[in-house]
């Protein structure tokens, strides 16, 4: 019967172990036990086949076998007997079948072990032969062989084996023994690795090959437990090696020495080929698993019984010196030229992994001192020296410190005994720290100039020193990459002055090399990182692009062309004509409101910058130009970028939850090496913080750039949320930090990202889940913790009157205007701030607000009590919790944030009540102002409010006097004084404008129409409401206080607007702003609030000095047209005064007081009143019948009235209504009114005059002075306005008027505004800008007048005086540009434009300075004449002195 037939036929029937178990369960006796075993000797003898038997024995439960072997459980009572009734029995057998063939027990267990090994192993070569070679046993072969070993055990226990005849005879086979077999061979303490080291004379050729075979052998999808035997197969006999190949002994004999050198033999072996492997490969997947999984052996848990701490640290230092001594076939000049390509992202992964794996039970500082040694003591491969270094930066940032000491322990030395090894070293140490970016170690640039730049130098203690310098660097030269060489060249090593020569030499060979390089040093950009990492060096093209943007950015936030442009424009002129100026003048489509860029190049143009031709060809190709988008990515990468990162991306994300804190470093440094092919260009080096431009309507993003930023926050977002599942922010590791600042290294990625930001928050923010609200609220916290290492951020348009870091930026997105809004923001800043009281609990103190913005925590101060009612009975006071049930637990907090089934409600109302989010108000910074609560208010359209009108009421009432007044001033609040309330209302309204300006900026679906405003003056309405009853308990000085507050608040308001004397154009816009918005809130407040009153000798009065003061110093500036109030302010002052009189005794005669005050010191409130009392009569009329009921009206009331009749009398010729007893302003008044209703009626306007002759009386010629005036300045607002359609008939009624007035010299007073006298009262009518043009009337309307009217104003006393002084203004009036306009359309009768108006004056004046006596000017009021005309015109100044000045009418000039 053949052996398998043998086998089928046991198992069809029941099997001897099976027999015996089912003995032992029925207890037999002893005889019964004897009979047993003699049956069963009989029967072997019988079935002589003792491979089969030995199967048969150790056919036990595969399950309980693998217990046994993992250590598991123990076998059962019976399972012991019966293996061990077995055991005795096939030893018995063994015994009798080894003496009738005559040879040892041990050599016929042997034959039947290794026919049994032979056939468990056996189908591995029919495998071989269809599949490719299985390098470890299959899980059935696995249990087969532990089975066979635990018999193996058995027989050896009885003497019945011996293993080293068993690797004897199995070595005989000429095949490499399986590393499995091996294995288990060790773990079952059969045959110990460390025996077959010592006793195999061809270890070493079959272990090496061996275990480079199970190395790249991959199990098949599926067989975990294959993967895990592989590995336990690799660290057992790793661990041996490096056990025997790495303890000490004090005293080693010769076979440990020699079994010490074959181990490290093997090892060695090993490494050399995983070296040789990642040469040829240049990423992970191309390397193989091989490699990979050799680097994973390298790990502290080979530590262990067979190897000490010590033996292992041994090992990992002679595997590191092997590593950077492996075949040095590079020079130092390869190294040099190179080096670009050996940075940490572009070195192999299973490289840096095995770097990685043997630095880590070793400090910084032994590492480099080990690398030091090995650099002075060997031929190292600077390859792998150079990635080692940049490993060691990037995986731990504590190595910058003790790389620079390491720097300068090397060039002290170096300049000690001047070694050029050490010199070399460390230039090229240097730089590889430097490739890795300014985040990891300063630039070389940087490092350089520290070295290098000052006197204080290395090399700047002898002559001989400075030689030795110049000498390397001219030395490296021929090798150097061209941005050492610039680096060399624009920040050249101090030299004393008088060895400037040997630097010249230096620089000399520099540029040359540079010209044969075609890198010219004027190639080079303006800003450019010279000494920065990028491979591909950046093309010219695209530095001065890089340029043009930087120039740009800096012009436009200091207004001057920075000296970097104007210097290149002067030393650097080739790359200004032929790079820099091409770039910036790239044809595009011009907007139609200069942007910064255009406002550069009308800047350079203004200097001389752009030659002509140049310009003019780019403003033709701009006006050909038509929308094309010019912002196209090209990638120029082996493989797809996006797919690259995105794969980068996701291995990024298993990091984070894994909490690999050093492979995180490894992987964000490949992903900022895959973002800059994305978005080309160097990094800026951040030392200073730059301005980035936030466009808040940007222009369509590339496709590539979007797909990339989306893809960047998305990542961001799932890390949080996987990193959230484990540990809340404060147990985290520093991975999200870490990601930011990776990304502030790129400002067109920061760009692109900032824009995204803000499109997100501003426009979808309503739509996005909590996950990515919660993503990108902690992604924006972290923006802002890193805002010192971050640029400024300027909004365009200019939002924000200046750049701000990117946190406030990215929070004046969040538009609070309406219910949605409102709600999408408080989600957002609730789940900012809940994250950054998180994660910066884990902070010193100093430390925890960088992760709190400001700026989203006062949104929650106002957004929380507007939405939550209940949040009002909690205020958040800097005293601590007002409420009983205060929060401190953070994992609640963040548990709340990040729970799905929580609502926005539920957590804002927990962190609202929680003690962090409390103490926060203790710092200033976090303190919302009253101020800032009134323009968020201000904001809200009242149409789109979560509030309804009664609830919005009830809310404001509740921020205005239950959480403001009280507050203390330093903490935002009013300290309990309401003028101090109101005047933060009154602030709020008057701005009002300008933030909804700034808002409809930022959002163009707000309406300035809907807002709070009438909401907050009805808060004002309330507020000085009752102030005017709280202070009338102190009698009328309590009301006097009321009226003295609003005009000293209008009055500060328009100081702080005008800062100087002379008004330019942008401040008499803010000031005209300023007083019709006050107009408003005068409109809205009780008239009776603007006139005081006062007692005095026990009664009381009105004091109207207030009311005059703000017309004439305020009012009186912003009319239009000049000289004429509002009508329905007019009728507020008057109402004023009438309400005011009833809390007098008498009020009658009050109001007549009042009037006449008035009317003598307030004449524009005067004309006012008289040009709109058709339409206010009778509504004043009633309102003083109601509240003086049967008191006749006033007489200065009814004075008014009367003048009116009788202006309108003299409409249809003379009238027998006699001239009233009235103030001659208030007469003229009258008749400018009548005349200006009837649109100049002549008839009416010659009866006025004949009946108001100036020889009738001096009341008579002052009314027709004032007449004078006032048609002067209707002939000024006529030029000045063109809509005013009274330009010709003003100007016939004034040549009317001075033919009336021309022979009596008080017509020139009012040309004279600054003269005291009757008539200076008058100008108060008017605005300064006015009143400073009637010099430039004086002559408009003299040179038109007939020669007869001339000839009469000529004789007229004073007349060259004024005419004089009007020309010394006039021609400041044309030197300051404050001329009238030209006429836009063509007067119905010729008139004088303004510079022919000049071009008349001068001869006119000439010929009446030739014609007048020198009597008619004093000797004072010559030399004053002839000084100011000195500068302004000298010939005046000499016609003045021929003609007047008697002392220069000598007889010596006679003849003349």
């Amino acid at each position: 019967m053949s052996v398998a037939a043998s086998c089928e036929s046991v198992s069809q029937e029941r099997t001897l172990s099976s027999l015996l178990a089912s003995r032992v369960v029925k207890r037999p006796k002893l005889e019964d036990g004897r009979r047993l075993q003699e049956a069963a000797i009989q029967l072997l003898e019988q079935q002589q086949n003792l491979c089969s038997l030995l199967r048969e024995v150790g056919n036990q439960d595969p399950c309980r076998t693998q217990c046994s072997q993992s250590g598991e459980q123990k076998p059962a009572a019976s399972e012991g007997t019966s293996s061990a009734i077995a055991a005795t029995l096939l030893v018995c057998e063994l015994r009798h079948q080894a003496g009738q063939l005559g040879i040892p027990v041990v050599v016929l267990s042997v034959k039947m072990v290794l026919e049994r090994l032979m056939e468990i192993t056996g189908t591995e070569e029919e495998e071989e032969v269809k599949d490719k070679r299985r390098e470890l046993l299959t899980s059935s072969q696995r249990v087969q062989l532990c089975v066979l070993l635990e018999s193996s055990k058995d027989l050896l226990s009885q003497g019945a084996l011996c293993p080293k005849l068993l690797w004897q005879e199995y070595r005989r086979d000429q095949r490499p023994p399986s590393l499995e077999v091996v294995y288990h061979l060790h773990v079952n303490s059969i045959l110990t690795v460390k025996y077959i080291l010592e006793s195999d004379e061809g270890v070493r050729s079959w272990l090496v090959s061996q275990l480079k075979a199970l190395c790249s052998w991959t199990p098949p999808q599926g067989e975990e437990e294959t993967k895990q035997v592989q590995q336990k197969v690799l660290l057992v006999v790793v661990g041996v090696l490096v056990g025997s190949g790495f303890e000490l002994s004090p005293e080693p004999a010769a076979p440990d020495r020699r079994i010490s050198l074959l181990c490290c033999s093997v090892l060695d072996e090993i490494l050399f080929w995983l070296l040789d492997t990642v040469d040829k490969s240049l990423t992970l997947q191309s390397a193989g698993a091989g490699a990979e999984l050799w680097v994973q052996i390298f790990n502290a848990s080979l530590c262990g019984v067979s190897t000490s701490a010590e033996a292992l640290q041994r090992f990992f230092t002679h595997s590191l010196t092997q590593t950077l001594t492996y075949k040095p076939r590079l020079t130092v000049s390869d190294a040099i030229t190179l080096q670009n390509n050996w940075t940490f992202a572009k070195a192999s992964r299973p490289l840096t992994s095995l770097f990685r794996k043997l630095a880590v039970i070793f400090s910084v500082e032994q590492l480099l001192r080990h690398l030091q040694q090995v650099l002075e003591t060997h031929e190292v491969n600077w390859k792998h020296v150079l990635c080692f270094l940049s490993t060691l930066l990037v995986y731990n940032p504590s190595t910058q410190a003790s790389l620079r000491e390491l720097l300068s322990r090397l060039l002290s030395s170096a300049f000690e005994s001047y070694d050029l090894e050490n010199m070399i070293t460390a230039f090229l140490l240097a730089r590889q720290a430097a490739l890795e970016g300014t985040g990891i170690f300063p630039s070389y640039s940087d490092w350089f100039k520290m070295s290098f730049g000052g006197g204080s130098g290395y090399h700047a203690t002898s002559k001989k020193s400075l030689v030795f310098l110049l000498k390397f660097l001219s030395d490296l030269v021929p090798f150097e990459p061209p941005q050492y060489l610039k680096v060399h060249v624009l920040h050249p090593p101090y030299i004393p002055v008088k060895h400037r020569s040997l630097l010249m030499e230096y620089t000399s060979l520099a540029k040359t090399r540079l010209a044969d390089l075609k890198e010219s040093v004027e190639d080079m950009g303006l800003y450019e990182d010279i000494s920065a990492a990028g491979g591909a060096p950046v093309q010219p093209q695209c530095q001065a692009a890089q340029d043009v943007e930087k120039a740009v950015s800096l012009f436009e936030s200091t207004g001057r062309i920075s000296a970097t442009v104007m210097e290149a424009s002067i030393f650097r002129r080739p790359y200004f004509l032929t790079r820099f100026l091409p770039a910036l003048l790239t044809p595009r489509v011009l907007p139609v409101k200069a942007d910064a860029r255009m406002s550069f190049i009308e800047a350079l143009k203004k200097a001389d910058k752009i030659p002509a031709a140049q310009y003019s060809s780019y403003v033709e190709s701009c006006q050909r130009q038509r929308q094309q988008d010019r912002s196209v990515v090209c990638v120029d990468a082996s493989d797809d970028p996006v797919e690259v990162l995105k794969v980068q991306l996701q291995e990024f994300t298993e990091l984070v939850v894994d909490g690999d804190d050093g492979e995180m470093l490894a992987q964000l440094s490949r992903i900022s090496h895959t973002l800059s092919i994305v978005f080309p260009g160097r990094p800026e080096e951040l030392t200073e913080q730059t301005v980035l431009k936030l466009h808040t309507d940007p222009p369509l993003s590339p496709e590539l750039h979007v797909k990339v930023v989306n893809m960047i926050l998305r990542n961001f977002c799932q890390c949080l949320l996987d990193a959230s599942r484990a540990n809340p922010p404060n147990k985290q590791t520093l991975w999200a930090s870490r990601f930011v600042t990776v990304l502030l290294g790129n400002t067109q990625l920061l760009s692109s990202l900032i824009h995204r930001l803000w499109d997100l928050f501003h426009n979808q923010l309503s739509s996005l889940s909590s996950a990515h609200i919660l993503g990108l609220a902690a992604f924006v916290v972290h923006l802002h913790a890193s805002m010192s290492h971050s640029p400024l951020i300027q909004l365009v348009p200019p939002i924000l009157p200046r750049p701000v870091p990117v946190g406030e930026a990215l929070s004046s997105a969040l538009v609070c205007s309406s219910h949605t809004h409102m709600l999408s923001c408080v989600r957002l800043c609730v789940a900012a701030v809940c994250y950054g009281l998180c994660r910066g609990d884990s902070l010193p103190q100093h430390q925890q607000q960088d992760y709190i913005l400001s700026s989203l925590y006062k949104k929650l101060l106002y957004l929380i009590p507007r939405l939550l009612p209940e949040a009002r009975r909690t205020p958040v006071t800097a005293d601590g919790p007002v409420g009983e049930n205060q929060e401190e637990n953070l994992p609640d907090l963040w548990s709340s944030a990040t729970d799905t089934s929580s609502t926005w409600r539920k957590t804002a109302w927990y962190l609202w009540r929680h003690a962090a989010f409390q103490q926060l108000q203790h710092k200033p910074q976090y303190q919302l102002m009253f101020s800032e609560w009134l323009v968020n208010e201000l904001r809200v359209q009242r149409s789109e409010d979560t509030l309804s009108d009664p609830e919005r009421q009830e809310y404001q009432q509740w921020a205005c006097l239950e959480l403001y007044w009280c507050c203390p001033e330093e903490e935002g609040g009013c300290g309990g004084d309401m003028k101090s309330l109101c005047s933060h209302l009154l602030n709020a309204i008057m701005d009002q404008q300008s933030s909804d300006e700034s808002l409809r900026k930022l959002d163009h679906r707000v309406s300035a129409a809907g807002t709070c405003l009438p909401d907050i003056l009805s808060r004002l309405q309330e507020l000085v409401f009752e102030m005017e009853v709280s202070n009338l308990s102190g009698g009328w000085r309590g009301r006097a206080d009321v009226c003295d507050f609003l005009f000293q608040f209008v009055s500060q308001r328009c100081s702080s607007t005008v800062s100087s004397a002379s008004l330019s154009v942008s401040s008499e816009l803010s000031l005209q702003h300023t007083l019709n918005t006050w107009n408003r809130v005068l409109l809205a407040l009780p008239a009776g609030l603007f006139v005081k009153v006062k007692a005095e000798g026990g009664r009381t009065t009105l004091d109207c000095n207030t009311l005059i003061e703000h017309v004439n110093q305020h009012q009186r500036k912003v009319c239009s047209p000049a000289g004429l109030l509002p009508r329905h302010v007019t009728a507020h002052f008057l109402r004023g005064v009438i309400c005011a009189s009833v809390c007098c005794g008498y009020p009658r005669t009050e109001v007549n007081k009042a009037w006449s005050q008035i009317s003598l010191r307030c004449p524009l409130l005067l004309t006012s009143t008289v040009h709109w009392w058709e339409s206010l009569s009778p509504v004043l009329l009633s309102l003083w019948s109601r509240v003086c009921d049967g008191e006749p009206l006033p007489e200065q009331l009814q004075l008014l009235t009367d003048c009116q009749h009788w202006a309108h009398s003299l409409e249809n010729g003379p009238s027998s209504l006699p001239v009233p007893e009235a103030p001659a302003l208030l007469l003229a008044s009258s008749l400018h009114r009548a005349w200006r209703g009837h649109a100049g009626d002549s008839q009416g306007f010659s009866a006025a005059l004949n009946m108001l002759r100036p020889e009738r009386g001096t009341q008579h010629r002052q009314v027709l002075l004032f007449l004078l005036f006032l048609c002067v300045n209707d002939y000024l607002s006529a030029l000045l306005c063109p809509q005013e359609k009274i330009n010709q008939t003003a100007r016939s009624l004034c040549s009317t008027l001075l033919s009336v007035l021309v022979d009596s010299a008080d017509w020139l007073l009012i040309f004279k505004p600054n003269e005291q006298g009757v008539y200076q009262s008058v100008t108060m009518v008017t605005s300064d800008e006015f009143t400073g043009l009637m010099p430039w009337a004086f002559y408009s309307l003299l040179l038109q007048q007939s020669a007869e009217l001339l000839h009469r104003a000529v004789r007229c006393p004073g007349f060259l005086h004024t005419a004089v002084l009007c020309y010394i203004r006039l021609l400041e009036l044309f030197l300051e540009g404050h001329t009238p306009p030209s006429a836009v359309e063509p007067a119905e009768e010729p008139q004088l434009e303004p510079s022919q108006i000049l071009n008349h004056t001068k001869p006119f004046l000439l010929r009446v300075i030739s014609q007048t006596s020198p009597t008619a000017l004093s000797s004072s009021q010559l030399r004053q004449l002839e000084s100011q005309c000195a500068d302004l015109d000298p010939e005046v100044a000499a016609a003045l002195s021929v003609h007047l000045d008697p002392q220069s009418l000598s007889p010596e000039m006679d003849f003349l």
